[in-house]
């Protein structure tokens, strides 16, 4: 199986190269990779004592930070290296200043693995929520490296679980530990054989809680919102924009509106500004004008938008009529805000979880949004009181980075 994995993977390369001629971003997928090992050469000597986190995405990247922050304050003279897997991962985040050395991952090959793993030499390991590369693992577990999985989860229809899946549990005994979110990820494991596991949480609580200690403060938001109920709608896709904007359009004046859309790129953005009847102004557009004039500021640059929720009354989190579905909800929600979801939230245990407690709405429809947005609008004790449910929930799940380097460093 292993063999046959590595001929496709190999063809994959290949194929890649050729799609990546019509696509930008898998151009940046294929192009992106081709200075990995120089940068590695480059940027860490043989003497260097290296701690490695990879990370598929930018999601997965935030939810590691907590604990990339910790090792770092704890091995301050080992050098860290971050690699993604996906373009929309590196791309945002290739500039941190948390890690010394931030790539791509290159592709699950034997040459690959043994060729990076000796110029990263690591010490540590830490695969980030998921992503199982068997050559790397294999590697790794070749060279007795410690290598841990944190902030896992499972589910019984992956493939480690099935009658089928020998090869991928192969790929889990390279582990030495698993950190996992919930207790049924724990059970599935075991059920497998595997008790090197713990419940430790979600690293992402403790990520979204270490963001109300810093200043969140942007003097163009607060010109913006005049002191006026705001709504904050982050990483929204066309399908929740096309409600969303209905309901703008008929809004009272005094209730104020930031999108933070998902793309940002200019002609969808420009398709958006036209669409919406209030008055509109786009970041881009801000310098030297009266913010506190305009009743809708779209967003159309990236990285603030944790910042701007903290401005928010109520939120509005995009990607809930797609798939896989809805996108960070825990970042309004720890500032105590209610957020509002579309139907498809059932793969993210903290948004099933708001939804059970009432601290969020979903919504499946034009007027169930309205009815949302006018309960909460027009409801102020609903509105503290579902804020109040987030707040506390984010409050009460923190301590994930705790567990994990109680474990390690014992």
């Amino acid at each position: 199986m292993l063999f046959l994995y590595n001929i496709i993977t190999l063809l994959a390369a290949q194929l890649l190269k050729i799609v990546a001629l019509f696509s930008p971003k898998m151009k940046l997928f294929v192009d992106g990779r081709k200075s990995v090992f120089q940068t590695l050469d480059n940027k860490i000597q043989s003497s260097d004592k290296t701690i490695w986190f990879h990370a598929a995405s930018l999601g997965e990247y935030e939810q590691g930070l907590p604990v990339i922050e910790a090792i770092k304050q704890q091995f301050p003279t080992h050098k860290i290296v971050v690699t993604f897997f996906s373009p929309s991962g590196y791309e945002v985040r290739k500039n941190n200043t948390v890690a010394d050395v931030t790539v791509y991952l290159p592709l699950d090959t034997i040459s690959n693995a043994k060729q990076f793993i000796k110029l990263v030499h690591p010490e540590m390991v830490f695969f980030i929520k998921y992503e199982y590369w068997p050559n790397y693992l294999n590697e790794l577990k070749k060279q007795q490296i410690k290598t841990y999985l944190i902030s896992g989860i499972l589910r019984e229809n992956q493939a480690f679980f099935k009658w089928y899946g020998g090869f991928y549990r192969n790929a889990l005994k390279t582990f030495d530990y698993f950190f996992v979110q919930n207790e049924s990820s724990k059970t599935l494991l075991q059920s497998i054989g595997f008790n090197n596991v713990k419940v430790s949480g979600d690293t992402r609580f403790d990520r979204v809680v270490s963001i109300l200690e810093r200043d969140n403060s942007l003097d163009f938001i607060e010109q913006f919102k005049d002191n006026k109920t705001t709504i904050v709608i982050g990483s929204s896709w066309p399908k929740d924009e096309s409600l969303l904007v209905k309901y703008i359009n008929q809004s009272s004046d005094d209730v104020k509106f930031i999108i933070a859309p998902h793309n940002i790129k200019q002609e969808q953005i420009q398709e958006l500004k036209n669409v919406i009847t209030k008055k509109t102004i786009l970041f881009s557009e801000k310098d030297n004008v009266d913010l506190s004039n305009s009743n809708v500021f779209i967003i159309d640059t990236i990285g603030i938008l944790t910042k701007i929720y903290s401005y928010a009354d109520i939120a509005y989190v995009g990607g809930g009529f797609g798939n896989p579905g809805v996108h960070n909800i825990l970042e309004p929600a720890t500032f105590g805000v209610p957020v509002v979801i579309g139907p498809n939230y059932s793969h993210f245990a903290e948004a099933t979880a708001l939804v059970n407690m009432e601290g969020c709405i979903s919504i499946q429809n034009q007027t169930q949004l309205n009815e949302a947005f006018d309960l909460l609008l027009h409801n102020e004790d609903e509105r503290l009181e579902k804020g109040h449910i987030c707040s506390t929930f984010v409050q009460m799940n923190k301590g994930a980075t705790k567990t994990i380097m109680n474990h390690i460093l014992t």
